[in-house]
């Protein structure tokens, strides 16, 4: 048996940047997002290996990789305290202390804009 010829001198499709890939994306994620980021890009690939389509896979590299980019961009604790300030509003329908009301952040918009 023979190997297959490569027609290409090099691959024609792109290569991910360095902190796109799956493992650097991983990575970068806190332990609470990490479990999440692997079963959804698991059943990404499940579901790719199926329909031929990486469109899924694309998304859940996306979305993650803004996750882990604002991570590494904030910090760890920084990151932690947003997602526990989150559930807190989810879970009781409150702003976290110290937060500004709707009303506050509608008049900086208005005032930046010159109205």
């Amino acid at each position: 048996m023979t190997a297959a010829v490569n027609p290409f001198s090099e691959s024609p499709v792109p290569m991910l940047p360095p902190d796109t890939s799956p493992a650097a994306i991983r990575d970068a994620l806190i332990d609470e997002e990490r479990a999440e980021f692997e079963r959804a890009y698991q059943e990404a690939m499940v579901e790719a290996a199926e329909t031929l389509d990486l469109s899924r896979v694309l998304d859940v590299l996306r979305d993650y990789h803004r996750i882990a980019w604002l991570t590494q961009r904030q910090g760890v604790e920084a990151h932690r305290r947003m997602l526990k300030n989150v559930a807190h509003a989810i879970r009781t329908g409150e702003a976290p202390s110290g937060s500004a009301s709707a009303e506050d952040v509608k008049a900086l918009i208005r005032k930046r804009l010159g109205e």
